[in-house]
């Protein structure tokens, strides 16, 4: 088999709620440049990454693919799936310019839409390539809530919805407003709507300074908080660090983590706890593969960051034995031929060969930008 075609696209997909805000960002469309790779065995590849659906970056990642990566593309086996990443991963002008960014999201979807290809090939669902059984249950908590935009009220009601009517075994909330203090009242206050029972995350993206995350951090634990997700600047190993060893709730961080070396130096350090690897972020399926094995040798859990909107994630969790519980928001999720799914708080396993990735001709049509 060879690839014959390399044919990039990118979508801007609404984001169900109109209008979305954390603590760093807001959000109105969830972007997913990507690639559809052709063969010559009539199979097509789908990959994507995942942004905030700002054109003129989307349209430098499509670039990347088209013009860096789609000369070495074309004519290879897509089945070599690893040495085809290799290849792409060290090609010297790229490498040279950026072994993150715009080059690390280009090469993440056309190493899924490869490993979409080799999976469509074999006739069989990713998961099941990769070694995964069906029998796995992987447990959803809903993100697709908790926005900082939201009234008190409003993050109540919708937390209560997720876990009483929608069967959902947790919900995620941000934090990271103005005033601390106001941050504890919202997590008090979801905590009580959902009771004990239900996992109950909050997310900073970034925010806080060292000695905010220490004052704040430390009051989590009065309400069963099960993880305190990137607390500080991204890059601060030693303040995660510092702080993990300050606070008793859990430390989760991964979403801006861009390559391996990164994740190894904060698991190394103690400085993260929840491992939250993106194959959209990371190189693609191949190096988020990489990362998920290295937490699991330190035996710490993997819960996927989903750039993707799960799924290719549901894959890999339903894969990987550090994996067991991953995020859920639907963005993305009337674009897919087979949709991530969940009933009664589990997600439903993917049956159709390849990645999850394959997306309806209409959906290609409808959100599809120049």
């Amino acid at each position: 088999m060879k690839i014959t075609g390399v044919e990039p696209f990118i979508l801007h997909v609404p984001v169900t709620r109109s209008k979305i805000e954390d603590s760093t960002h807001s959000v109105t469309y969830w972007g997913a440049p990507g690639v559809i790779l052709d063969t010559d065995a009539g199979i097509r590849g789908y990959g994507y990454t995942g942004t905030h659906a700002y054109l003129p970056l989307d349209r430098l990642i499509t670039d990347c693919i088209s013009k860096t990566y789609g000369p070495l593309l074309i004519g290879e086996d897509p089945l070599e799936v690893q040495h085809l990443w290799r290849k792409l991963y060290h090609f010297p002008p790229a490498q040279w310019v950026g072994r993150s960014g715009i080059t690390h999201l280009a090469l993440s979807a056309v190493d899924i839409a490869l490993w979409d290809i080799k999976a469509k090939a074999a006739g069989m669902p990713l998961w099941k390539l990769l070694g995964g059984n069906a029998s796995k249950k992987v447990a959803a908590y809903n993100t697709d809530g908790g926005w900082l935009n939201w009234t008190v009220e409003q993050l109540v009601a919708d937390a209560r919805q997720m876990v009483e009517e929608q069967g959902y075994r947790g919900v995620k909330i941000k934090v990271g407003s103005p005033d601390p203090g106001e941050d504890l009242v919202r997590v008090e206050a979801v905590r009580r709507a959902i009771g004990p029972r239900p996992r109950l995350m909050v997310d900073a993206n970034g925010r806080w300074d060292l000695t905010t995350a220490i004052n704040t951090g430390r009051h989590l634990r009065d309400y069963d908080v099960y993880w305190l997700e990137e607390p500080l600047w991204y890059d601060d190993l030693a303040g995660h660090a510092r702080l993990a060893r300050s606070i008793e709730t859990p430390i989760a961080l991964g979403e801006q983590l861009y390559m391996r070396d990164s994740f190894r130096d904060f698991i190394q350090a103690g400085a993260v706890h929840f491992v939250q690897a993106d194959a959209v972020r990371l190189a693609g399926i191949t190096e988020w593969w990489q990362v998920a094995d290295l937490a699991l040798a330190h035996h710490l859990p993997v819960a996927p960051h989903i750039g993707d909107m799960m799924q290719v994630h549901l894959h890999l969790t339903i894969a990987h034995p550090a994996c067991s519980l991953l995020e859920y928001i639907p963005w993305l999720r009337g674009c897919f031929e087979e949709p991530a799914t969940v009933e009664e708080g589990f997600f439903t396993v993917p049956q159709q060969p390849g990645a999850g990735t394959t997306f309806k001709p209409s959906a290609l049509e409808k959100y599809g930008v120049a």
